[in-house]
């Protein structure tokens, strides 16, 4: 099922980005650098496009769209103006069983009804390849906030957002 987040789960939600990023083994030191851009809190969902799914009557995974008013520097990019997908994490109990596709087809369904023309997704290097495969198309490698790191851009375009809906 998927639905709307709600405030009281800014904590769960929280938990569920940190044990997706550990999924991929990342180390102590990013999970620390990643601590503010991870923490969901009530003000966050009250503000944002959030929608959790459950699997069993529990949350499993959730994502996030934002909308930026005007330009915004992050690790020394520029990023754009307009919706972003800030955030889309499983738990890794669920990560392979076809949940990330459900979720991602909401966020396409959800683009539908809002006329998102484009959405943009800065992913983990882990991710690129399920974006690519759900058909977003890979822009470039930019700079990550970890140093020496580097994280794709990819774009979800109105014409895909059309065809899948």
């Amino acid at each position: 099922m998927l639905r709307k987040a709600r405030t009281t789960e800014a904590g769960l939600l929280t938990e569920i980005s940190f044990a997706s990023k550990r999924y991929w083994l990342y180390p102590d030191e990013y999970l620390h650098v990643w601590k503010d851009e991870l923490t969901i809190t009530a003000d966050y969902i009250e503000n944002n496009d959030v929608c959790v799914i459950e699997n069993n009557g529990s949350v499993v995974g959730y994502y996030s769209i934002v909308f930026l008013k005007k330009p915004m520097e992050c690790a020394q990019v520029i990023l754009d103006k307009g919706y972003w997908l800030e955030h889309m994490f499983l738990v890794p109990q669920v990560i392979g069983s076809g949940l990330g596709r459900i979720l991602f087809e909401h966020i396409v369904s959800r683009c539908t009804q809002k006329q998102i023309a484009t959405l943009r997704i800065l992913a983990d290097p882990h991710a690129k390849g399920f974006y690519e495969k759900m058909g977003c198309i890979y822009k470039k490698d930019i700079p990550s906030t970890i140093a020496g790191r580097s994280t794709p851009l990819l774009l979800l375009r109105s014409t895909l957002i059309k065809s899948i809906s």
